[in-house]
């Protein structure tokens, strides 16, 4: 523990595999920081890092961690920065290594630990054979019943072993599967030295570490009010001051891009989330009990979390490999857009042996993005795509793509695809599922010394009930819900802010209004049954409200809209990154009185709609 009476400041320099390199060295040299971290891994990222492996014994961890690391790390050792990354995948021994190699190429003394114990990929047989279940969290499934072999699982370890590593004195800690969260969290509960059972002030750090895992998605970076943020060419990278009490001021280093705003925290506080319980290993952080103000321009305080003991399991995140995958798009241009797709469809199926239903798995999707008097060519565009997947690669390669590209001159005026006949991809699935806490085998190695990190003790967390309004309230409301005001029939974009992403095959979408009187209309008014009005993708789907009062947001997660997960999905947004857009584009009828002077002259002069 270090000089447990200031703030902590941690900062982070990467969202996602591939995120800006430069970010590092932004984050050492924009300012005063005491932590590095980074989050490289997402569910589609350990399919990606698993391939590597397959290619590379020692290749499943994310290169470009070493890049940054390079440009920085000489200046972590003097200003006592400690970096903590969970770029080491699914090899952290390798990637540590690699650490320990640079910081000895560059002269320096840097004690490197690695955290493990995640990969369960060679124990899903012991589990089994023990009477555990793997079921999918989502679907329900049996993994035993897929007849499929795992090419990687990992647990979601907690931040003790984090803790453990700084208390050692490690310099850099890597880290595989640790929660998003746990980057934050681990190096908090170090230098304030809290207690496993400290709830609220895990809870507060759970909270901050989740706004600032996504770099500059919490600075104004894909935020749905975007004119209001200045400079989005180059968004500075977030970070979290942390206090004794869990409480933590988000901000970014002074003269960057992008902005640090009650909204723009908002946002990133309902991405990815469900009810209003946010599971983690080490704690339960109630989402529902956060306070946010503005402490002055780009400074944002989290405040008032609760904490609850965690769950007695620990999420899995199993990947297989689930065939072979391919896609063929063709355009349709002008008049009869839905005849001329059934016509190329006929011939398409009745050109290979056994027809569509041939294929395992078929997907057509007919997007219309025409216009009717197109003023360009482009607007007169629809687009047919149409995936097949099958286990058999030779199927659903040539002998697939090459049959649509047959009917370039013998189909329907105007045929042409996007691409010439293409071979087939293989693709992954990813299966998110839970075992008992103490079964992953959660170690720190440092200085060649292996230290076992017992869970916290768990318990079973209740289900979350979904925050349904009252029967009346559910069909849709009344007139009195409406106080009988005027109405304009508009986007709800412009009242509300929106922002969505994935969870396995779940999507969900947030959604939150900027002042009391748009919250007090928009939770009576965007129920389930009117969600699935606005967006009939997800009319046939099971659906979850959650009420957040206290950020005047509500979130719905949409089962199953992404099908099998990133990886397997066929839709042309398979992370659901623009559904909340999707749904602030919708029109629906807005109490006049809620709409500001600067709405009114948008809508007017037709400033949304084009």
């Amino acid at each position: 523990m270090r000089e447990a009476w200031r703030v902590l400041r941690v900062a982070n320099c990467s969202g996602f595999y591939g995120d800006r390199l430069s970010a590092a060295r932004e984050m050492v040299e924009g300012g005063p920081i005491d932590v590095l971290t980074g989050d490289w891994l997402a569910e589609l990222t350990l399919l990606i890092l698993a391939r590597d492996r397959l290619k590379n014994p020692r290749g499943g961890w994310a290169r470009t961690f070493l890049t940054q690391l390079e440009e920085v790390l000489g200046q972590c050792v003097d200003r006592d920065i400690r970096v903590v990354s969970n770029a080491g995948g699914l090899d952290p021994r390798a990637c540590a290594e690699a650490v320990g190699e640079l910081a000895e190429r560059l002269g320096l003394d840097v004690p490197v630990a690695y955290v493990t114990g995640d990969d369960l990929s060679d124990r899903l047989d012991e589990l089994q054979e023990a009477g555990v279940r793997l079921v999918n969290l989502d679907t329900g499934e049996d993994f035993a019943d897929l007849g499929v072999e795992a090419v990687a699982a990992n647990a979601y370890l907690g931040c003790w072993g984090i803790v453990e590593a700084l208390a050692r004195g490690a310099r850099v800690v890597v880290c595989g599967r640790v929660t998003d969260a746990s980057l934050v969290v681990g190096p908090a509960a170090w230098h304030f030295g809290w207690r496993r059972d400290d709830w609220d002030r895990l809870a507060g750090a759970v909270a901050a570490g989740h706004v600032i895992e996504c770099g500059a998605q919490c600075t104004g970076g894909n935020y749905a009010f975007f004119d209001e943020i200045p400079d989005l060419r180059r968004p500075g990278f977030p970070l979290a001051e942390i206090h004794e009490d869990g409480s933590a001021v988000i901000t970014k280093h002074p003269g960057t891009g992008g902005a640090v705003t009650v909204g723009t925290v908002t946002a990133q506080l309902l991405y990815e989330i469900q009810g209003p319980r946010y599971l983690n290993p080490d704690v339960v952080a109630r989402f529902d009990t956060l306070t946010l103000s503005q402490q002055g321009p780009d400074r944002v305080l989290i405040s008032g979390a609760r904490g609850e003991p965690p769950p007695d399991t620990v999420k899995v995140a199993v990947n297989y490999v689930g065939g072979w995958r391919n896609t063929m798009t063709m355009v349709i241009t002008g008049l009869e857009v839905e005849r001329k797709a059934d016509v190329a469809l006929e011939a398409l199926w009745s050109s290979i042996p056994g027809g569509r239903e041939s294929f395992e798995q078929v997907d057509v999707q007919l997007l219309r993005c025409d216009r009717p008097d197109p003023r360009t060519n482009e607007e007169a565009v629809s687009l047919l795509r149409v995936t097949v997947a099958d286990r058999d690669r030779d199927k659903v390669s040539r002998a697939f793509s090459n049959r649509v590209v047959e009917l370039m001159l013998s189909n329907y005026p105007g045929f042409f695809t996007t691409t010439p006949p293409t071979e087939a991809t293989q693709f992954g699935v990813y299966f998110p599922t839970a075992v008992p806490a103490d079964f992953p085998r959660h170690e720190v190695v440092i200085g060649g010394e292996r230290v076992q990190i017992p869970p916290t003790p768990g318990r079973p967390t209740p289900p979350e009930e979904p925050a349904l309004l009252h029967d009346e309230e559910e069909r849709g409301g009344t007139d009195d819900h409406q106080d009988h005001q005027e109405t304009v029939r508009a986007p709800l974009g412009l009242v509300a802010g929106a922002r969505s992403g994935d969870k396995g095959g779940n999507a969900n979408v947030g959604v939150w209004a900027r002042d009391a009187a748009v919250w007090e209309w928009l939770r009576r008014y965007l129920t389930v049954d009117r969600l699935r009005e606005l967006l009939p993708e997800a009319r046939d789907l099971a659906v979850r409200r959650y009420e957040f009062g206290n950020l005047r947001a509500l979130n719905f997660v949409i089962e199953g809209l992404l099908g099998r997960g990133v990886a397997a999905s066929t839709r042309l947004d398979p992370q659901a990154k623009g559904l909340g857009e999707y749904l602030r584009a919708k029109y629906v009828e807005i109490p006049e009185r809620l709409l500001s002077e600067e709405a009114r002259r948008a809508f007017s002069e037709g400033g949304v709609s084009d």
